[in-house]
């Protein structure tokens, strides 16, 4: 039973939680840095972008907003600060449970660089209401690392995310002021993660007949296995790729007001890989316990999140325009995730319960003069946890981000674009959670983020 869990535990948490550990710049393991520009205004007015090649992944219907074939690179540097206050006990049937030991982690978010590229090509001829693009970006994802001898090193210790798109789009100009728009999705995600395991607590539980004999066993410092005396680890792998879609639209009623809605698909994916343990020398050479953790393949359904957006920008003059937000992620897609060996059977469920959340945001972009631009913005990001189910691999809570950014046109054809956002997070809570190794950890984290962009464009 316990080794089960174990291998529950290890998969599903790689899978599910750590694409959101440490994922502190937008809710959940989303990301929704794909542009600098959008950056700059809390990523209000995503879906109404003008002069911004990123529309091809967030409203290809804007896309009709581009009039020369563009290119576009952007590259966000994500720095997370966090810490966490708490500690833990042991799996031991009975009282008194043992405290785990260690230290608080370290910061386990480094400086990370999320990169963007988005082309638009506006046809010609009889094409030329049609307006096609290209982008790839990385709408999840995250990268973080514990250190080893942490007092949650049971819980997690290394993530690390990549979930990469190949977006496809076209737009076509029904009107002058009436455009939609649609685009196909290729998605790669690759997932690998670790955690330390309490084998010390999982052999002396289990070598006595009674549980008063077991608890003897395990506090008696003679006793070769005793808790935190023998860890292992486990190494979790999996990787896939699926196909999604989106479509948008945008409409601009009058001279001044433009509307813009996008809706991308969930993407059902099965992922599939190897579970990798390391078992100390004494507890492999015990066989009722080597046993239940050998290497194994293993595969787990996974779907990410439909995603909704409606934009607004109402231009109060030629230099001064207002944009505004509302983007809805159905998290719901993410109540569990059941775990399979590829030989047959289920191992278990891992159960999350995440609800669905909303992004509210707003922002300005005022032309100082031909050649600059200044935006800034303000956003409340919603988080798809509850106190119930959030585990260390994924401690998010809301947060507010705040934002600054500006343009320079450096030439007719060549924009610089740069930006800033500083995002709050309301400390989550931890408590008593299960690990791979039955301990438990309660505990808070505190902790920020700084998100720094910069970006170019092209135009032929």
């Amino acid at each position: 039973m316990q080794n089960g869990f174990m291998r529950v535990t290890a998969l599903a948490l790689g899978i599910a939680g750590a694409l959101t550990l440490g994922n502190a710049h937008a809710s959940g393991f989303q990301i929704r840095e794909n542009s600098v520009k959008n950056l700059g205004r809390a990523n209000s007015g995503t879906a109404v972008a003008r002069g911004d090649a990123s529309v091809v992944s967030n409203n290809p219907a804007a896309m009709v907003n581009i009039d020369r074939a563009t290119v576009q690179t952007d590259v966000s540097l994500i720095d997370l600060d966090a810490e966490f206050t708490g500690g833990g006990n042991t799996a031991l049937p009975t009282p008194p449970a043992a405290p785990l030991n260690g230290n608080n982690g370290g910061d386990p978010g480094d400086l990370t660089a999320v990169p963007a590229l988005a082309a638009v090509f506006p046809l010609s001829g009889g094409l030329d209401k049609v307006t096609v693009g290209v982008s790839v970006d990385a709408p999840f994802g995250l990268a973080t690392e514990y250190d080893p001898n942490w007092v949650g090193r049971y819980h997690a210790i290394e993530s690390d995310v990549k979930a990469v798109n190949l977006n496809l789009s076209a737009a076509i100009a029904i009107t002058d002021r009436f455009s939609v728009g649609l685009g196909a999705i290729i998605q790669r995600t690759e997932v690998t993660l670790s955690n330390a395991i309490d084998f010390g607590t999982a052999v002396c539980t289990r070598s006595a007949a009674t549980p008063a004999a077991s608890v003897a066993n395990c506090l008696n410092p003679a006793y070769p296995f005793r808790p935190q005396a023998n860890d292992g680890s486990v190494s979790v792998t999996g990787d896939d790729t699926s196909f999604g879609w989106r479509v948008g639209m945008q409409w601009r009623p009058t001279d001044r007001l433009t509307i813009g809605a996008a809706h991308r698909s969930e993407i059902d994916h099965e992922l599939s890989g190897e579970a990798d343990f390391t078992v100390p020398g004494n507890v492999a050479a015990i066989p009722t316990i080597a046993a239940g953790y050998g290497d194994t393949p293993v595969n787990a359904p996974f779907t990410t999140p439909s995603v909704t957006t409606v934009s607004v920008q109402y231009d109060f003059s030629d230099s001064f325009r207002m944009m505004a937000d509302w983007q809805g992620t159905d998290w719901h897609s993410l109540q569990a995730v059941q775990i399979f060996r590829d030989a047959g059977g289920i191992l278990g469920n891992e159960p999350f319960q995440w609800k669905d959340t909303n992004y509210y945001a707003v922002g300005a972009e005022w032309d100082f003069s031909p050649a600059f631009t200044l935006r800034a913005g303000v956003a409340r990001d919603e988080s798809p946890t509850n106190d119930t189910y959030r585990t260390p691999r994924l401690p998010d809570n809301e947060r507010m981000l705040y934002s600054i950014g500006a343009t320079w046109n450096v030439s007719e054809a060549l924009t610089v674009d740069a930006a800033y956002t500083r995002i709050s997070i309301d400390s989550p809570t931890i408590n008593n959670i299960h690990s791979s190794s039955n301990s438990t950890l309660s505990g808070r984290f505190e902790g920020h983020a700084d998100l720094i962009g910069i970006a170019a464009q092209y135009r032929f």
